[in-house]
């Protein structure tokens, strides 16, 4: 059995995060998805979970912090090539992603990211799978 991850966020605004991720290709479960909480498929094994911040509070004793003056986390995911790493940074701009960095183009490794509508960082990351081998 695989180990699946649900990675919870909190959200300002859940239909407004909804539609910006959906202008990126997400999909949700509509099982796991309501007035609260939108579970956006990122593959058959991982999912982020879009909370409100009120349904986000029963989950945790701590202050939630603000993505927009702190760093919480970074969200990294893997993309099959650079295009896809640059297709998907381009599509969140568009979107109304903030740009937080610049590219990092390695070689070898591709990466670039963006802050999302709450301030969430997501990196996108594809490596030369011959540098793998290596």
């Amino acid at each position: 059995m695989s180990t699946k991850i649900f990675v919870n966020i909190s959200v300002k605004n859940l239909e407004r995060t909804k539609a910006f991720f959906s202008k990126l290709g997400y999909e949700f479960n509509a099982q796991f998805t309501g007035d609260e909480a939108a579970c956006m498929v990122i593959s058959e094994d991982i999912y982020a979970m879009l909370l409100t911040e009120a349904h986000f509070k029963q989950f945790t004793t701590k202050p939630i912090a603000d993505a927009t003056k702190t760093t919480e986390a970074i969200i990294a995911l893997s993309a099959p090539s650079k295009d896809a790493v640059i297709a998907i940074v381009e599509k969140a701009f568009a979107a109304g992603a903030k740009r937080y960095a610049e590219a990092n183009d390695h070689g070898y490794m591709y990466q670039w990211g963006f802050e999302d509508l709450d301030g969430h960082i997501w990196e996108y990351v594809w490596m030369d799978p011959a540098a793998l081998q290596k």
